[in-house]
């Protein structure tokens, strides 16, 4: 989705620059061009060849480096889509709060008339500052998007507000400003994804090997092209939209049946429980030498309740997980639960199947007309998805 893009990055002296590296990598997975900024404190944190092996370009940190015609604070400005400083330090915050141009990044920040996107990253106590808040201020109020730092444990030891911002949500929200058709505004869309988990003692569980890899790439998709976006999900993630984290079949039927009432789609790509165990128990069970045996009972059909309930203009769309006769198994199961679509893959291949970074696809939709997605990364497999449930984007 980023591919022509151009995303220029500075990167100041704070601890968490090392984590830039990450971030790069997502740019460059996407397709972006990606040039770096650094001051000169940032290369106690991490060495230029590092990001230069990342972003195969060279790195800028001079405020006078000249290899063509124009100063490269001009020439790095005019080629860049957007300026992303992360992590930004209170030292860097002030400096371009004040309009000071005392090296390279600060210089690029001063001439740079496109989208900026600050990520600070600071001891609590620093970040608590009056100055500092007061910077920060200044610099929302001339447009600049600030992506407030977490709270959680810091390099100096103590626990509060000031570590670095996860980079999934900088990636995403740079992704946001770089992709101006959001032909899903005003849509509101639901998403499943992982595998649900039931408890058959206090340490053991009945799941199975989904990831949640391709539920998320759907969430942060549909979150990208302007949709309202929550995902319901057995994995930890830390997004920008909303996330339900649950466990079991019946804790993601809760939050789907709650969530759907005013939904305009459903995508249930998370591979449900059929059944969980009937007197699970709250403690350990012991080994006694014995067998053990089982019973189960069926869980809630989430999908096919909510194809039942569905209104007229609500769309839901399932996925079939099989290991033969995928057309067939997927046919029938399109029928049997009432859905829009079913998104029907082959688990028992080692390259597209559970954990893998890659997908094959049939989309199957209720006339029973197929469509089939190459193999492809989830997150582009997700695009096509959304393509054939609304239509492409241009």
């Amino acid at each position: 989705m980023l591919a022509g893009k151009k995303i220029l990055i500075g990167i100041t002296g704070a601890i968490a620059a090392y984590k830039i590296c990450t971030l790069i990598r997502l740019f460059k997975k996407n397709h972006a061009e990606v040039k770096v900024i650094v001051t000169p404190n940032a290369l106690n944190f991490v060495t230029k060849t590092t990001l230069e092996t990342l972003s195969q370009n060279p790195i800028y940190v001079n405020q006078f480096d000249i290899d063509e015609y124009k100063p490269e604070h001009i020439a790095l400005t005019d080629e860049a889509d957007i300026f992303v400083i992360a992590p930004a330090s209170a030292n860097t915050i002030a400096k371009l709060a004040n309009g000071i141009c005392d090296n390279l990044l600060t210089s690029v920040f001063c001439a740079f008339n496109k989208k900026i996107l600050i990520a600070p990253c600071m001891n609590t106590n620093m970040w608590e500052n009056p100055a500092v808040n007061q910077n920060i201020s200044i610099l929302k109020s001339r447009g600049i998007q600030v992506i407030e730092p977490e709270t959680g444990f810091l390099a100096c030891g103590s626990e509060g507000k000031g570590r670095l911002a996860d980079v999934n949500i900088i990636f995403e929200e740079t992704k946001n400003i770089l992709i101006p058709d959001k032909f899903l505004q005003g849509k509101k869309i639901v998403i499943t994804a992982g595998g649900t988990k039931e408890d058959i003692d206090a340490v053991r569980y009945i799941g199975n090997y989904s990831s949640g890899k391709m539920g998320t790439a759907l969430a942060d998709s549909v979150s990208e092209l302007g949709a309202s976006t929550v995902l319901i999900t057995t994995v930890d993630v830390n997004k920008n939209y909303k996330v339900i984290k649950v466990k079991t079949a019946e804790e993601m039927y809760n939050a789907v049946n709650q969530e759907f009432l005013d939904a305009d789609t459903l995508i249930m790509s998370a591979a449900v429980s059929d059944y969980k165990v009937k007197n699970k128990q709250t403690q350990k069970i012991k080994k006694n030498g014995n067998s053990l045996t089982l019973e189960l009972v069926e869980n809630p059909d989430i999908l096919k309740e909510m194809s039942a309930q569905k209104k007229d203009e609500q769309i839901v769309v399932g996925f079939c997980a099989e290991s033969e006769n995928l057309i067939e198994n997927a046919k029938e199961k399109i029928i049997k639960k009432g859905c829009d679509f079913i998104c029907a893959n082959d688990i028992s291949r080692k390259d597209t199947g559970f954990s893998s970074d890659y997908n094959e696809l049939f989309i199957i939709d209720k006339n029973l007309n197929i469509e089939k997605i190459e193999k492809t990364d989830k997150k582009t497999a997700a695009l096509k998805i959304i393509e054939r449930i609304y239509g492409k984007s241009n």
